[in-house]
């Protein structure tokens, strides 16, 4: 790994750093929790914007903890990393006896994931069918995996569901067909069922759509965020925040209901006659629409094009 790596500058390019440091304040200090600590771009920032500020960084993929430890060390006890899901440390951070000034999910995965054709998560020539964020240790099965085990019905779902392609039962057939053939073991494999069973004109959005859907079946992306949310909420301190960066129209669909819902006095249905439920709002939403990069950002960061933003503050 170069210098650069170590530093973290060349592993992920933090999004949205200035926006993400505008709403969480970590010039006031306290306790912070980046869910998603990558090479560590967040995590160092919110320790320098706040000189008394802790932080809790978590990612399950080694590597990158590898790096993020190497770039956070000048922050000596203020920083703690794990190797952990995090939903499961959103969870623990819940019931822990420290509640939380602030927490982050940036949610995207990091340009190394990306670039690295070992890893699987992008739909280059040659790519390895692996997608698992906790990289090659992990006991999550491969994407290749499951495209090879998984029914048909159940991989459709899958294209369905987390790629919202209208073909989906189409491309599922068609990977069946495959496998019982040869396995599908490179990006190649699949991008020949998709070509096969969908077109041959696909454009890039489409292939993006369809690989995405599976990294986020193979991670349980969705699931881990639905568990994470509440958990972050219950874990803030009177008047903390937290930020969320997604990549994924699922995702961020998820990130808008939970903040309207804990920004609602009354969600009782509407057909009752007297409200029943806690009767006050959780919190206030501050981003009443998702913020974006701006243009110099995505000019200097591609990537950063597709990134929403979203902010809410629990109650004083």
């Amino acid at each position: 790994m170069s210098d650069e790596e170590i530093a973290g500058a060349d592993y992920h390019i933090a999004v949205m750093l200035g926006e993400v440091l505008e709403y969480l304040q970590p010039s006031e200090g306290g306790l912070y929790f980046d869910g998603t600590v990558g090479g560590g771009g967040h995590s160092a920032a919110i320790l320098e914007a706040g000189p008394s500020a802790r932080l809790i960084g978590v990612d399950q993929d080694p590597e990158a903890l590898d790096v993020a430890q190497r770039r956070l060390a000048v922050f000596g006890d203020r920083v703690k990393l794990l190797r952990a899901n995090f939903a499961d440390e959103a969870e623990a951070a819940a019931s822990g006896s420290e509640p939380l000034a602030g927490a982050l999910l940036d949610l995207g995965i990091s340009s190394r994931h990306i670039d690295s054709t070992e890893r699987g998560f992008s739909f280059r020539s040659g790519a390895s069918l692996d997608m698992r964020m906790g990289g090659p240790t992990s006991s999550q099965a491969t994407a290749a995996e499951l495209l090879n085990t998984l029914s048909e019905a159940e991989l459709a779902e899958i294209f369905w569901r987390y790629g919202e392609e209208r073909r989906s039962r189409r491309l599922a057939a068609e990977v069946v067909r495959r496998r019982s053939e040869r396995p599908l073991a490179t990006s190649d494999d699949l991008l020949d069922a998709m070509n096969a069973s969908l077109g041959k004109r696909l454009e890039v959005q489409d292939k993006a759509r369809i690989f995405q859907a599976l990294r986020i079946a193979v991670n349980g992306e969705l699931d881990a965020l639905e568990r994470a949310l509440p958990a972050l909420r219950e874990a803030l301190r009177p008047a903390g925040v937290l930020v969320v960066l997604s990549y994924h129209s699922l995702e961020d669909r998820l990130v808008k209901d939970a903040f309207r819902e804990w920004s609602r006095a009354c969600i009782c249905p509407p057909e009752l006659p007297i409200c029943i439920c806690r009767g006050v709002p959780l919190g206030t939403t501050l981003t009443r629409k998702p913020v974006s990069a701006s243009l110099q950002e995505i000019s200097n960061n591609p990537r950063a094009r597709s990134a929403k933003l979203r902010a809410w503050r629990k109650a004083a």
